[in-house]
């Protein structure tokens, strides 16, 4: 895979991943069923894990690419909230859409 598509990959992966917990359905990352629906607070925990798992896909991909680059807190900072900007649609599909026939008028 060459570097080019490498980073294209990692963001379709980020904007699957961030929006994973909002859209698919009431299963833990798309797999666990679960016995009751899941909250907000769920949903936040289930975020911060596709973003450590779509990091960490990130990591071996630059790995395989050559020597991975040291980051400071600023870049798990930038993002973190990049991360939290791709989840918006799903968040906003979820919580704030209002659907047709329903809702209190």
């Amino acid at each position: 895979m060459t570097q080019t598509a490498s980073v294209w990959f990692v963001v379709l992966a980020a904007l699957v991943g961030a929006n994973l917990p909002f859209f698919i359905n009431q299963r833990l990352l798309a797999v666990v069923p679960l016995k009751t629906p899941k909250s907000l607070p769920m949903r936040l925990l289930e975020l911060v894990l596709c973003y450590f798992l779509v990091g960490g896909m990130a990591l071996l991909l630059e790995q395989r690419a050559g020597q991975i680059v040291p980051q400071g807190w600023e870049f798990y900072a930038i993002t973190a909230a990049l991360f939290l900007t791709l989840a918006f649609p799903g968040f906003v599909y979820r919580y704030l859409y209002k659907r047709h026939g329903q809702g209190h008028g």
